[in-house]
């Protein structure tokens, strides 16, 4: 086995999820390409005295349900599955999907009755309720993506997995400390104008505890607060479908114009629920390893020198009392390379073209954390 693999199952089990004897482990695993992972994972869940679950998942399975899904079905399946989450301390997601366009034929209609009856009722229990890490596993799909050989993504991504998050975690109390103090956010760049408040509202960092890789540190608007405009300048996967271009318009926190290259798309999403044209998260990404968008939010939000703006629920950590069937990871760079940008927190510049200026915070550039 590569040494690589054992390594990212250890951080997996002993550093985000922090098993103990005794803890039930479910890990799901969507395609057949992260198997070497799954059991490595299987191993050290064993090794820390923990009890391992494991479930094969792939989204071609995925899409035949969705296709004909019945309301009556997906409850019943929300209730199986609810019931085995329940009894779970914790929780690994390993994702290694062929095509990440497998759901894009799926109507809108079916993939909001799936999220709403089953997918998101599960996901809130395991979120809120479960020690939990979700990651993606590098497979030709992924390679494609990042327009690069299957080998050189795999140097890259266990680069970026396999990193010192306690270093990270360290260096990102100075930003928690801001940001807790900070009433309001602006934000500029070429296609952006957005003003918001985080007054009352905790920061979150996030340091390998829950997503692999990591590297932000987040918050959520007070829900009446976001006003202008935001335009996202890399390509967002939602479901299946490539949106390009997306720009929303704010009007005391709900979006009241959205267009991309699929607005029809894209406005069905959005109104899903009530909640699901209001914000439920900021947050900051400083991964230095990662500085390019691959169409994969677990990735692209972590970008060093980017940002995320979130349509739908909040967390709970971080509530701004927003709830919604949806949350989705919209991200802008604001590195000199994709146009450039500024962020203020109570009119004092703490970003410029996605490095930090403040003197606190310059250990999150990358430099310092590499």
């Amino acid at each position: 086995m590569d040494p690589r693999i054992g390594k990212l199952a250890s951080v997996l089990v002993n550093y985000s999820c922090k098993i103990k004897p005794g803890e039930k482990v479910l890990i799901d695993c969507y395609g057949a390409t992260p198997f070497p992972l799954l059991k490595a994972a299987i191993r050290e869940v064993y090794k820390a005295g923990g009890m391992p679950f494991a479930r094969l998942k792939d989204n071609t399975i995925a899409r035949e349900i969705m296709r004909e899904c019945s309301t009556e079905q997906l409850k019943f399946m929300q209730k199986v599955d609810l019931l085995e989450m329940k009894g779970m301390d914790a929780y690994i997601g390993i994702r290694a999907h062929d095509n990440v366009n497998e759901l894009g034929d799926i109507d809108m209609e079916k993939i909001s009755q799936y999220m709403k009856h089953y997918s998101d009722v599960i996901t809130d229990y395991r979120v809120n309720s479960t020690k939990w890490v979700v990651l993606r596993y590098p497979n030709n799909s992924m390679a494609q993506l990042s327009n690069t050989s299957l080998e050189s993504f795999e140097d890259f991504y266990f680069n970026v997995c396999n990193l010192d998050y306690s270093k990270m975690s360290a260096a990102m109390d100075n930003l928690v400390e801001l940001m807790n103090k900070t009433e309001m956010v602006k934000i500029k760049d070429p296609g952006t104008d957005l003003s918001f408040s985080i007054k009352g509202i905790p920061a979150i960092k996030c340091a390998g505890e829950f997503n692999i890789p990591d590297g932000e540190v987040f918050t959520a608007p007070v829900k009446n607060s976001v006003n202008g405009f935001i335009k996202f300048n890399i390509p967002q996967i939602e479901h299946g479908v490539t949106y390009e271009n997306v720009r929303l318009e704010f009007k005391n926190g709900q979006i009241i114009r959205a267009t991309s290259n699929e607005d029809e798309k894209l406005n069905k999403f959005l109104d899903t629920d009530k909640g699901s044209r209001y914000v439920g998260e900021f947050a900051l990404g400083v991964n230095p390893h990662i500085t390019k968008p691959m169409k994969d939010g677990l990735f692209d939000e972590k970008i060093m020198g980017s940002f995320h703006f979130t349509p739908g629920r909040c967390y709970e950590e971080a509530d701004n009392g927003n709830k919604s069937a949806i949350h989705w990871d919209l991200i802008s760079i604001q590195t000199s390379e994709y146009g450039g940008g500024e962020i203020y927190f109570d009119d004092v510049l703490i970003r410029k073209d996605g490095l930090f200026v403040l003197d606190s915070l310059k250990c999150l550039n990358p430099d310092n954390l590499k």
